[in-house]
Formats: structure tokens, sequence, C-alpha cells
């Protein structure tokens, strides 16, 4: 369990954050200078907050009522800034060691075999981090955070220095720390990619103070935090399993509650899951199953809502089985349709649409 609930001031600067959840990875989403970096730091020790608590499973870290505010060495948390910040006069084995040592040896947890292997560190081992790309050095820089055995791992936008390939390496192996290890994150990002892809939890900041919270696919289905999640990231969340596999038609096929989606072959094994995020954008609509379409997913739902917006587009938001799917479209096709909640609707979405940056592994 992480349980927030903080006021910080500096100066004319003041945040208040309030959330608890025990998901293993909690995404703190906003725009730059929101706050997102500010709770993070509270969390390790860096920033004293004027009142509130701090708590990690049975661990209090901060409590004003109570006079507790342990120092960062106390805390046992890792963390993982945007830049590596690696001792460059170190090996990767040196930098390793260096997280290991934070942590007395009774107090230790996490195996450094485990990790190098992992993290696929092995090969660098002897080389310094002057000769590693920024993909290896944030990898490195994760290991020796783990090493730390930490009861929390913070990263706080641990890909925004990184190149699209090298995004993609280190998400993978999130996902895989994430999987493999009962440590949890907080993960700090203003990527809608990386928070659908990582996080069980999301809590979204907007100039200093935290504004909602709850599970990924809830607050991606509000159009009331569209101004905060992005006008053009506006969708919806599906929680999947991988049912099979079309390898020479290059398709794979998701089983929701509600329906079937194919998307481009995804590179887990049946009976996985993953997440996929529907953009409202990419989802057409009709009273009828359209014959001689190229749509590979045609969703049959309930429509539950209509939202106007400024100018002339409508949000309609469908019900398919336990599922919600948004589709963004005028005003005008949404007249001629005379959409309105009750009616039956078809959601239609290309498969070329869910492609690695819609899915997830949850």
């Amino acid at each position: 369990m992480i349980d927030v609930d903080i006021e910080v001031r500096r100066g004319r600067y003041a945040l208040a954050a309030r959330f608890a959840t025990p998901a293993p990875v909690v995404a703190l989403f906003g725009r730059s200078g929101s706050g997102k970096t500010t709770i993070v730091q509270a969390l390790a020790g860096l920033v004293t907050p004027v009142s509130g608590r701090i708590r990690v499973g049975d661990a209090t870290l901060f409590d004003a009522a109570a006079a507790v505010n342990l120092p960062p060495e106390r805390r046992r948390i890792g963390y993982v800034f945007q830049d590596a910040l690696l001792f460059p006069h170190l090996t990767v084995r040196g930098n390793l060691e260096y997280g290991e040592r934070l942590v007395p040896a009774a107090e230790r947890y996490v195996d450094r075999a485990h990790i190098v292997g992992l993290l696929g560190l092995g090969p660098l081992l002897d080389r310094r981090p002057a000769s590693l790309s920024g993909g290896e050095r944030q990898r490195v820089a994760i290991g020796r955070a783990l090493l730390a055995s930490p009861r929390l791992l913070l990263m706080d936008e641990p890909l925004a220095s990184l190149d699209i390939p090298r995004k993609a390496e280190i998400l993978a192996y999130v996902e895989i720390l994430r999987d493999e290890l009962a440590i949890p994150i907080v993960y700090v990002s203003h990527s809608i990619e990386e928070v659908t892809r990582l996080a069980d939890y999301l809590v979204l900041v907007s100039e200093g103070r935290t504004v909602a919270s709850g599970t990924v696919a809830e607050l991606m289905g509000r159009a009331d935090l569209e101004p905060i999640t992005g006008r053009f990231q506006a969708g919806s969340v599906i929680e999947a399993r991988v049912a099979e596999h079309d390898l020479d038609g290059g398709l794979t096929a998701l089983d929701f509650d509600g329906g079937r989606l194919l998307v481009p072959v995804v590179d887990s094994l049946p009976g996985e899951r993953v997440r996929v995020r529907l953009r409202a954008r990419d989802v057409a609509l009709a009273l009828a199953p359209p014959p001689g379409t190229s749509f590979l997913n045609v969703l049959e739902g309930t429509v539950t809502a209509v939202s106007a917006r400024k100018g002339a587009l409508v949000d309609v938001t469908l019900a398919v089985g336990g599922a919600v799917v948004i589709s963004r479209i005028s005003q005008q096709s949404c007249d001629r349709l005379a959409l309105a909640p009750g009616r039956r609707a078809y959601a239609l979405v290309k498969a070329v649409a869910l492609d690695r940056h819609a899915l997830g592994f949850a």
C-alpha cells in the first residue's frame, strides 16, 4: 500500500497531493511543472511537507502530526532519474556494487546475479558509463537502484532523454521488473503511451494538486479529465487476453468482456493479459455491421452517453460488454445516425490503429 496525503510549500509554490492504492505500479501523470516531481521528491525525503503523512507498506516515512520524518538514507527508496547519473569513474560493476552497499548485508533481499540477468547487464559489467548507450545507462541505473533492496522504486521520467528505440527497450525491461519483482513502483510521465503500458493505478496531477486517481481504464474513459489527459489522447482502455496468433496474416486476436479485437502481432503467449488503448478519434460508428468493409474490428454495443464539445464534434460513449469504447465524430454524423443513450450501435476500429503504441502488457 502506498498512502500519500501531504501539503508542500516552497515560497509561493504550494502542492497538495492525496492518493492511496495497493497497486504495484502507480503512474503520476500531468504536464511539465504540474507537481509530479515534487511528489516524488517528498516520497524520497528530498522535500519536507508542511503537513500530512507518507506510508509505504507498514513503514511510516513521514507523519507531521507524529513528528516522524525519516531521512532519505533510512527510507529505503530506489530513485531512477531522467538522466542515469552513474558514477563515471566506476565500471558498471562498480556502480551496481555501490547500490548494494547502501543497505546492510543482512537486509538485502535483491540478488545481484538475478538483477544482472533480468536487465541484461552481464556483457556490460567491465565497461564505464561513457561507453554505454542511453538505454544501457538507464538499465544500469535501474539495476543500481534495485540492488539497494528498496521498499519502493521511484522512476522520474526515465525515458525522457531517450530516442524511440531506446524508449521501447527500457519500457520492455520495466514491464519485466513489474511482473517479476514484488517492489512497488511510482512512475512519473507525461506520456499516455507509457502510462497505458505500465501502470495499474493512475494519479492525475495539475497545477500543484492531484485532481483525480483511479485505474487507468477508469480515468482514461472520463471526458471531464480531457484537459489533463490530452485532447488528442481521449479514448478508452480495454483489459484483454491474448487468444491466438495468425502469423501468416500478421494479426493477434485479443479477447475481452465484450468481444474480440484483432491487432498487429503481439509478442506474447496465449493467455497473457494485455491492455489496449482505443483513441476516440480512431473509432467510427455505424447502426449496423457494414458489409464489404476494411474494418476488422466491429464491436456491438449500446450508447450510454453523448457529450457535446466545442465546435462541431461530439464524443459518443458505448458500453461493449463490460468495456467502454468512446468515439469522436462530427455533430452532423451524430444527428444523422440519431445517436442517443440506449441506441444500439457498432464501433468500427482499424486493426492498424492498434499498433505497439496502443498496446501494453497488463
